[in-house]
């Protein structure tokens, strides 16, 4: 069972290249992200345990409420730093824990994929990657037991990650997986995926139409 690691900022900073769709709902809206993202996660048939790592209180206390553990972000030099922490949380009782870091911004995520892909991880020791959508990020970051996290994510991490020695995962059919949400297009990508409820139920926004329904099973 994975042991996986989401990191969020303060809300007020977080998706700042979705504010001209979302306006004021923005910050409540990179929650409603996280808590889908969260909740497919701990539904997930391979995942053990999600831990994310914020210095948000709002945030963290609901994460808290579906079933997440919260670790503050006591290191506060960015993402990276945020998903070592937590790996190094996560092990320092269960230090042969297989662990993952899941980007907090997959509203459309399905328990399914996400168990594929992780299974895919476990086929081979070391590290493992899944890409984003545009293929130049990454998604999700997996350690074997033993193996550190080592994340380097942000910008064309995809070639990072790869560089680091890191295995590629290449699956097919688990889109939902890849599509994080950094601008109002990527949004529209995820809502014709279908997102969870808490993302659906702050739609439509005003530059994003007529894609509001959630798959009954999110």
């Amino acid at each position: 069972m994975w042991s996986l690691i989401v990191p969020l900022k303060p809300l007020a900073l977080a998706k700042s290249r979705l504010a001209s769709a979302a306006g004021p709902v923005l910050p409540g809206l990179a929650l409603a992200f996280a808590k889908d993202t969260v909740t497919a996660a701990l539904n997930c048939r391979a995942v053990g345990s999600v831990t994310v790592v914020t210095d948000d209180p709002l945030a963290g206390a609901q994460l808290a409420a579906l079933g997440a553990r919260v670790v503050a972000d006591t290191p506060a030099a960015g993402l990276n730093a945020a998903l070592a922490h937590g790996a190094l949380w996560v092990r320092r009782d269960r230090p042969d824990t297989p662990v993952a870091a899941l980007n907090a911004d997959l509203p459309a995520l399905r328990p399914a994929e996400l168990a594929r892909v992780l299974d895919a991880a476990s086929a081979g020791a070391g590290r493992a990657f899944l890409a984003d959508a545009a293929d130049l990020g990454t998604t999700l970051l997996c350690a074997a037991p033993g193996t550190a996290l080592a994340p380097a994510f942000g910008g064309p991490s995809r070639a990072r990650h790869r560089a680091s020695g890191a295995r590629e995962i290449t699956l097919t059919g688990v889109d939902s997986a890849r599509r994080d949400v950094d601008t109002a297009d990527d949004l529209r990508a995820a809502l014709a995926l279908g997102v969870g409820r808490y993302t659906a139920a702050l739609m439509p926004l005003p530059s994003i139409a007529g894609h509001s329904q959630a798959l009954s099973d999110k």
